[in-house]
């Protein structure tokens, strides 16, 4: 049953959190509108209320053109309007105009660039430029050479692609298409608490730490992710990163602080340092690191992110649990996630992790 009077507090406040809840019906209009309909406010005595659409067309009232409450949340609308630009994008060579994607979408050019922003947490042009990050990928992984692979990707040149591809390939093109051939990876695989730990890296920082539950098939591991790279045994520097690695296990609270060999898309990179920022002793939900991203509805990509991620405790994607609670997977097993935030809520004082 509706309560009368919080279905007229939130129509006095415009609550658009509420559409889809009540439906309210202005008499002497005649019209029904969301909570959070922009018109003008009624007087009380003129106002009834409805649990559903059907039962205010029932009670002989039509559908308010402003708030189009019979047309689902203005939510789901933008979601499937900015859907219908992103199909565009992909299935056009070059990035089409922004009259031409606020078209698609069916929303002004004048509103289409913050609704398209706030729904994906890019612009236009950066979602447009990651998709051809993407498909440029798929293609070297093919076996394409880069020129082939730049130009059918939809880059105008292979400099552009090579401009783009750090950031969002995390390697050059050569070295994505070869499977890190000429690449030199150092590794050392060392006993912990949980386990073995596996630590790589190359010159540039690390690249790869794993935990298992035998030496063999940590190393399968790595041989996998960069089958065509010459792997070496550690060095003096590599040795030292590895016993940081093992201490930071033991005791988290201490400081890790590592040259990192980051390799994934722009997004993974951003939800990684997001998980960096995770104190010990702390946990963040899915939804949490979408929102501190700017991208609220970027959950299930947050979550691919956090399985994608080779760096295991280095980047800490054990600190991120679904909104009820769970524990949800982890790469390396949700016994090993559940070992570390028990040794995390352990060796970090109550304080510290309540900053």
């Amino acid at each position: 049953m509706l309560n009368a009077e919080q279905c007229w507090a939130a129509v006095l406040a415009h609550d658009a959190a509420q559409d889809g809840r009540f439906f309210y019906s202005v008499k002497t209009t005649g019209v029904y509108c969301r909570p959070g309909c922009a018109s003008r406010q009624p007087h009380r005595q003129n106002v009834a209320f409805h649990e559903t659409t059907a039962a205010a067309e029932a009670a002989g009232f039509r559908p308010c053109k402003r708030c189009r409450p019979n047309e689902g949340s203005q939510a789901d609308r933008h979601i499937a309007a900015i859907g219908r630009a992103c199909a565009l994008i992909r299935a056009s060579d070059e990035l089409p105009s922004l009259a031409e994607l606020a078209g698609a979408a069916g929303i002004s050019r004048f509103h289409f660039h913050r609704v398209f922003k706030q729904i994906t947490g890019a612009t236009p042009r950066e979602w447009g430029k990651a998709h051809r990050l993407g498909r440029f990928a798929d293609r070297l992984d093919a076996g394409e050479g880069i020129a082939e692979a730049a130009y059918g990707a939809g880059f105008g040149a292979s400099s552009r692609a090579y401009e783009a591809a750090p950031n969002g390939l995390g390697m050059t093109p050569a070295t994505r298409r070869r499977g890190g051939k000429g690449e030199t990876i150092r590794f050392t695989i060392v006993s912990t608490w949980l386990g073995w730990a596996m630590v790589a890296a190359t010159e540039r920082g690390i690249c790869m730490t794993a935990l298992g539950d035998n030496r063999a098939s940590l190393e399968t591991e790595l041989r996998r992710r960069f089958p065509a790279a010459q792997l070496q045994p550690a060095d003096a520097a590599l040795s030292g990163w590895a016993e940081r690695v093992v201490r930071y296990i033991t005791r988290p609270g201490d400081t890790l602080d590592l040259p990192l060999d980051i390799r994934g898309t722009a997004f993974q990179a951003r939800v990684w340092r997001a998980l960096q920022k995770i104190p010990p002793g702390r946990t963040a939900t899915y939804s949490d690191i979408a929102a501190a991203l700017g991208q609220p509805r970027a959950v299930r990509a947050v979550a691919q992110a956090c399985a994608s991620n080779k760096l295991a405790v280095v980047v800490p994607c054990h600190r991120v649990v679904r909104r009820d609670g769970d524990l949800a997977g982890y790469r390396w097993g949700v016994e090993r996630k559940r070992a570390l935030l028990a040794k995390e809520r352990e060796t970090t004082p109550a304080e510290a992790a309540a900053d």
